[in-house]
C-alpha cells in the first residue's frame, strides 16, 4: 500500500505544481501587475521601484519559487480591485461556496443513487420513463436557465423562496453558516438544487446502467436460482458491486460542482468563491483569480486523492495488482 500511497501522492504534487506554474504565468503575462495597482499616473521612477519591491525584476525561476512558497502558505497578496489581502476574502467567502456545494454533493449523490437504483430494477415502469424523461431536462438545460426558472416560479409567482443572497448567517469562529437560521436554510434550496440537477442525473443514468448491467450476470442468476430475496440480490449483491465505478465519478463530480458554482452563485447572487472570481475576470484582478484556480485545482487534486486511496480498500484488483508489482 505504501508505493501505492507515495505514487499517487507523487502525481498530486506534480499536478498542484502545473497549475501553480499556470497560475504563476497570470501574474507575468497577462498585463502589467504594476499597471494594475497604480494606475498610468504614476512615474517611471515608482514603477520601478514598485517592480523592485514586488521582486518582479528577479529571475522567473526565482519569482516562481516564491510564488509557490506563499501559495503554500495560502498567501496571494492584495487584490488589485479590493485593495485587501486575497486570503481573507478567501476566508470570508469559501464558507458560502463550500456549504453550497456540500448540499448539492448530498442532494445529487442520495437521490441520484435511489432513481438509479429505481429505474435500474423497474426498466419498463412508468415511474422509470418518467424519471428518464425528466433528467434529460437536468442534463440538456444549461444551469443558468434551469436557476432563472426556479426563480421565476419559486420566487415570482409562489413567492415561497428568496431569489438572491444567503439569508441571516451566524458567525462561529471565522466560519459563517446559514444551517442554524430559518431564512438561510430557505436561501439555500434553489442555489443548492440548481447546482445539484446536472450531477444527479448524471448518476441516475450511470447507477441505472450499472444495475442493469450486473442484473443480467451470471452470480446474480445463480443467487436467484438458490432462492435468494430478491432484495437482498438488488441491494446487497448487485448494488454494492455497482457504486464501485460510481464512487469514483462521485468523488471527480464534487470537485465539478465546484466549478459549476460560479453560474449558479452569479445567477442567485451567492455571496461565494465563484462570485468573487467572476467579479474579478471582470476588472482583471489577476490575484484573485490566480487563487480561485490554485483552490479549486487543489479541492479536485484532493477528492481525487482520497478517492484513489479509498478504492484501493474497495476493489481487492487493485490491491492484488500492487502486491504482484512489489513482489
Amino acid at each position: 500500500m505504501t508505493n501505492y500511497f507515495l505514487k499517487r501522492l507523487l502525481q498530486s504534487v506534480l499536478v498542484m505544481l502545473i497549475v501553480a506554474f499556470v497560475s504563476f504565468s497570470l501574474f507575468n503575462f497577462v498585463g502589467d501587475p504594476v499597471h494594475n495597482m497604480v494606475g498610468q499616473e504614476a512615474s517611471v521612477e515608482k514603477r520601478e521601484e514598485i517592480r523592485e519591491k514586488l521582486g518582479l525584476n528577479d529571475p522567473i525561476y526565482t519569482q516562481f519559487f516564491r510564488f509557490v512558497s506563499n501559495a503554500s502558505k495560502g498567501e496571494f497578496g492584495l487584490s488589485y480591485q479590493l485593495r485587501r489581502p486575497v486570503s481573507d476574502l478567501i476566508t470570508e467567502r469559501l464558507p458560502a461556496t463550500l456549504e453550497l456545494v456540500f448540499v448539492s454533493a448530498i442532494i445529487a449523490i442520495f437521490v441520484g443513487v435511489f432513481f438509479g437504483v429505481y429505474t435500474g430494477i423497474n426498466r419498463e415502469g412508468f415511474a422509470s420513463n418518467f424519471i428518464l424523461i425528466i433528467s434529460l431536462f437536468g442534463v440538456s438545460l444549461p444551469t443558468f436557465v434551469i436557476g432563472i426558472l426556479f426563480i421565476y416560479l419559486f420566487s415570482v409567482i409562489l413567492g415561497i423562496l428568496p431569489s438572491f443572497g444567503r439569508g441571516e448567517v451566524i458567525h462561529i469562529g471565522f466560519w459563517s453558516t446559514g444551517f442554524l437560521t430559518f431564512s438561510g436554510l430557505k436561501a439555500l434550496i434553489l442555489p443548492s438544487v440548481t447546482l445539484s440537477l446536472f450531477q444527479m442525473t448524471y448518476i441516475i443514468r450511470l447507477v441505472r446502467a450499472e444495475m442493469m448491467e450486473i442484473l443480467q450476470t451470471d452470480y446474480i442468476k445463480f443467487a436467484k436460482a438458490r432462492g435468494i430475496n430478491q432484495n437482498i440480490i438488488n441491494y446487497s449483491h448487485a448494488l454494492k458491486n455497482g457504486l464501485i465505478p460510481v464512487i469514483t465519478i462521485t468523488g471527480i463530480n464534487v470537485g465539478t460542482l465546484i466549478a459549476f458554482s460560479i453560474i449558479t452563485e452569479t445567477v442567485f447572487q451567492w455571496p461565494g468563491m465563484g462570485l468573487l472570481f467572476i467579479n474579478a475576470v471582470q476588472f482583471v484582478d489577476i490575484p484573485i483569480m490566480s487563487a480561485y484556480l490554485i483552490m479549486v485545482a487543489f479541492i479536485f487534486v484532493m477528492i481525487n486523492f482520497i478517492v484513489d486511496i479509498a478504492y484501493y480498500f474497495i476493489d481487492p484488483r487493485i490491491r492484488f495488482k500492487e502486491e504482484a508489482m512489489v513482489k
